[in-house]
Order: C-alpha cells, then structure tokens, then sequence
C-alpha cells in the first residue's frame, strides 16, 4: 500500500471483498471521532505520510463520528462541548448563528470539511473485530481489508457500546425500554409514562425535555449532588486530574460528572421549581407493568428510559490482554492515553482524553510518544 489512492480504492470494496492480504503501515487509527482525527492531524504534521505510514479505519459510513447518531432535539442552542479540531475552526465551516441547526447535521458537516482539508487516509466503512499481534507487529482484522501495523491509535470512544444494567425481571416488562443511544426525540413518548433512569448530564437534559411533553418519574442509584458552581477551567482540569489519576493505578474511568457533580444552571433550577427532579431511589425489579422496590412500592410505567452511560468500546483489544482484574487497563505517559503494559499502543479518547478537549490535546501527545517508540 504505497500511496492514499491505493488506500481510498480497497476501502471501496470492503464490504463486498474481505481480503487475506495484510497490508503494511506504520500506525493504525482506529476511529475517526474527534479523538482519531486530532491523533491522525498531528500524525501527518509530524511528516508521517497519509496511506503508508498511518491510515484511519472508521466503522461509520460518512464523516462525524457518533454526533452523527445524536437525537434530534440536541442542537447548536442546547448542546454541550463543541470543540475545534486542531488547525480548522468549526466557525470556519459551519454557520454556528443558526442555533437551531441540529447537533448531527453540524458536527458531521464539520468533520467531513475537515478530513477533505487536510486529506486524512481514511477507509470507510470498515469495522475492526480483532487486534492480534505476531512477530512484534499487530494485525488489525476486520470485515474487509486487513492490516499490519508497528503501533495503534485505538480511537473508538463509547457510543456503540450503550451500558444497560442487569435488573431482575427485566424480560418481563412489557413496555418499551430504550437506552440513551436510541433516542430520537421526546415527542415519541406523548402520553405515555416515562421512567428516567440515570443521575449523569444527558439524563438531567433528557428529563427536562421528555417532562415537558408526558409524564415521567426520575430513578438513580445514588442521590444526585447538585452543586452551584460554574464550571470553569480550574474545576475541568481539577476533575480531568481526579481521572486521570485512576487510569494510571489501572482503574476504570469514571465520568467528570462523578467527580464534579451537577452545576446548578437555570435549566435545573427551573426543574426543581416544576418538580421535575423529585428523585426516587434505585428499583429492585421490574414487573410486566413497571418496576417495583424492595419494600413492596410498585409503579406502572409504559417506557423505561436507560440514560445509564456508556463502556469503552475495546472489545476488538481483547486479544492482547489490556484488562487486569479490576477491569481497567493501567495507562501512562504524558496524559495517560499510552498503555503501560504496551507503549505501542495508545487509547485517544480514553480515560481523561474522553472529552473533546481533552482528545484534541491528547492528539498532539499521542502522535509525538507514539513515534518515538516506535522510532519514525
């Protein structure tokens, strides 16, 4: 594989053709999210060539990454955390006056103007199902053109692997029950009784919006801590620290929200007015019309809405043994996207890189530590 066209041309037929050829590459980005794209920017700037020394692998079918599935309520107005990509401004390709422009028409938009600008090597639709390693390189298999590669950028974030808690019962109800992930819009729930479970950022937004149009009831495992603070670069950066320092000691990473808590905004002021937010605890089971506590409390419900989070999709990294006990993988380097088991191998958009900023800064980081093991 010696040139990007070649590269753009297997791409074509890899859902039609799986081929037994690896081709070679330096670095293999695995994801073409916010976090894959930064990684592949700073890759090409370092001088490593498009096609030969890296490529990206997206399992999408067009630019965007997972704001391409957002609902569609989630727009320019309501949305939370919109970050440049390194060395094109999202003002500088989208009209961002338009505040009602939908969050998954945007950011798409965005993406695709930014991998043409800087021509990034990427080959989709192509889905990796496993990473295996022989003679101290990694063979990237997937359902279409395969790979051999010195290094891993493994970018694919967590929005293809939707976290839904195990309650017993749960195959009797007979509602409807949907996680964050298939949402489409609150109209859809109109005169049905909605149970929201879940204490994070989009389960509060997703509430709020629902609650306006149908009846809902609110569910967490733990009580909410709602905080007034504002949410300012300190306090980010104090957070980011708090998980960094966990997936250094091999820990899972937890969300910002479970360090900072809950900013009390307008919008959440506005809720507690209404009533909105009258948390009810954790339910024991669910039953064929709802669920039911312990205690013997039941509520009937037509929908039980899981805004439960998300797991890191790594199931394609299992062959290399990443995860210890504890169910986490113990990082290094600089921000702590290196895996400490295997320099070689980089989680962009992991750990404290999972935000947008965090995965633009962790571009620059990971594409410098990433060559100098592998000596580029």
């Amino acid at each position: 594989m010696a040139t990007n066209n070649e590269v753009t041309s297997s791409s074509s037929q890899s859902n039609s053709i799986k081929s037994t050829t690896f081709y070679h590459v330096d670095i293999v980005v695995i994801g073409a999210g916010q976090a894959g794209l930064s990684a592949a920017y700073y890759l090409k700037k370092a001088g490593i060539e498009p096609g030969k020394g890296f490529v990206i692998i997206d399992d999408e079918s067009g630019p965007g990454g997972a704001w391409q599935h957002r609902w569609s309520s989630l727009t320019l107005d309501n949305v939370n955390g919109i970050n440049d990509l390194p060395g094109l401004a999202f003002d500088d390709t989208v009209n961002t006056n338009d505040k009602t422009l939908k969050a998954s028409v945007a950011l798409p938009q965005y993406y695709g103007v930014y991998e043409k600008t800087f021509e990034l090597p990427i080959i989709r639709p192509l889905k990796v199902q496993r990473v295996t390693e022989k003679n101290d390189h990694f063979l990237i298999h997937t359902d279409g053109v395969q790979f051999k590669a010195k290094g891993i950028v493994n970018a694919t974030g967590t929005w293809k692997t939707p976290r839904i808690p195990s309650y017993p019962g749960s195959e009797k109800f007979k509602g409807q029950q949907l996680h964050t992930a298939n949402y489409i819009n609150a109209q859809a729930f109109e005169g049905k009784h909605v149970i929201i479970v879940g204490a994070g950022i989009s389960a509060i937004q997703l509430l709020n919006e629902v609650s306006k149009v149908t009846q809902t009831s609110w569910v967490t495992r733990r009580p909410p801590e709602f905080k007034d603070f504002d949410f300012n670069p300190d306090l980010g950066r104090e957070a980011v620290a708090m998980v960094e320092a966990r997936v250094r000691d091999g820990l899972p990473p937890k969300s910002v929200v479970s360090v900072t808590g809950l900013p009390t905004t307008p919008a959440i002021r506005g809720m507690m007015q209404k009533g909105v937010l009258d948390r009810k605890p954790m339910f024991d089971e669910l039953t064929e019309t709802g669920v039911r506590w312990a205690d013997g409390t039941t509520l009937d419900a037509d929908v039980i809405f899981w805004n439960t989070g998300f797991h890191h999709s790594l199931d394609h990294l299992a062959p290399l043994q990443l995860t210890n006990e504890e169910g986490g993988i113990v990082m290094s380097g600089k921000l702590a996207t290196q895996v400490a088991k295997d320099h070689r191998i980089h989680l962009a958009g992991y750990g404290p890189s999972a935000s947008t900023i965090g995965a633009n800064r962790a571009g620059r980081i990971v594409a410098k530590e990433l060559i100098e093991t592998l000596g580029l």
